[in-house]
């Protein structure tokens, strides 16, 4: 989304990148994060579903599509025991994979290459209590794809779609595991339909708006595997309080 910019992070070259590669700050913990300008790079979205998901102390969260692992970096950040990241790009996994190292995470932080439509071939079944995902939000009909086919893959459901995810967030969660998703308004019929058919009840709603005034833009919803029905919608959540200054409770998040 062109409004969801990440906030301005410091880059630097350093021997732990390769060629074409950057290493940005990260914004917590002086955490660092490797990416590539020709790969899909984390943006707001990202923080904003890290801080949405119910992260509890020690956790075991898998963070699927997880691209360059920022989710997964911000998710630890807020105490998960073990985070791991899937993801079908090798050099994003890769990428993923030496940034843990690069921040001394290697034993609490761990990736996987691999397809969500093959959940079961890397991981046990209710292995977890926490799966976040930011997937793909537009089917292949909706809107231009970016000619880069692996950026095209992050935006555009290519190569996996929403009930992939739904169903691989199923099979990873043991009973009363939440699911914690980012996604656009315009899917929300799809995506509780989705998430009822797997078993995993909508329980907490928020939507994301650019200004006050302004529709919303993208929602964040949280499921519980076999859990009653019942959906709070939370207060909305306003990414900016005026042109280029983000609202109190997004700059809090980088706290």
């Amino acid at each position: 989304m062109k409004w969801l910019k990440s906030r301005k992070m410091t880059t630097t070259a350093r021997p732990d990148s390769e060629p074409g590669e950057r290493i940005d700050a990260l914004g917590i913990r002086d955490w660092q994060i490797i990416q590539r300008e020709d790969e899909f790079r984390f943006s707001l979205d990202a923080v904003l579903l890290a801080h949405f998901a119910s992260v509890r102390s020690g956790a075991r969260v898998v963070d699927l599509g997880t691209g360059s692992g920022a989710v997964a970096l911000f998710v630890l950040s807020r105490g998960a025991g073990s985070v791991s990241g899937l993801d079908n790009n090798p050099r994003l996994a890769a990428m993923a994979t030496r940034s843990a190292d690069l921040n001394g995470l290697a034993g609490q932080l761990s990736f996987v290459c691999g397809d969500v439509k093959q959940i079961d071939s890397y991981y046990p079944v209710g292995c977890c209590d926490l799966v976040t995902t930011n997937p793909p939000y537009r089917t292949l009909s909706a809107g231009r794809l970016n000619p880069s086919a692996t950026v095209a893959q992050a935006r555009h459901e290519t190569t996996a779609g929403l009930l992939d995810f739904v169903r691989a967030a199923g099979f990873l969660l043991r009973n009363r595991g939440r699911f914690a998703m980012i996604h656009l308004p315009e899917r929300l019929t799809d995506i509780c339909v989705e998430l009822r058919t797997a078993g995993l009840e909508p329980k907490r709603l928020r939507l994301v708006h650019p200004f006050s005034d302004r529709p919303a833009k993208m929602l964040m919803v949280e499921a519980v595997k076999g859990a009653k029905p019942g959906l709070i919608v939370l207060p909305p959540l306003v990414v900016y309080q005026a042109p280029k200054q983000y609202s109190r409770e997004i700059l809090a998040y980088y706290k």
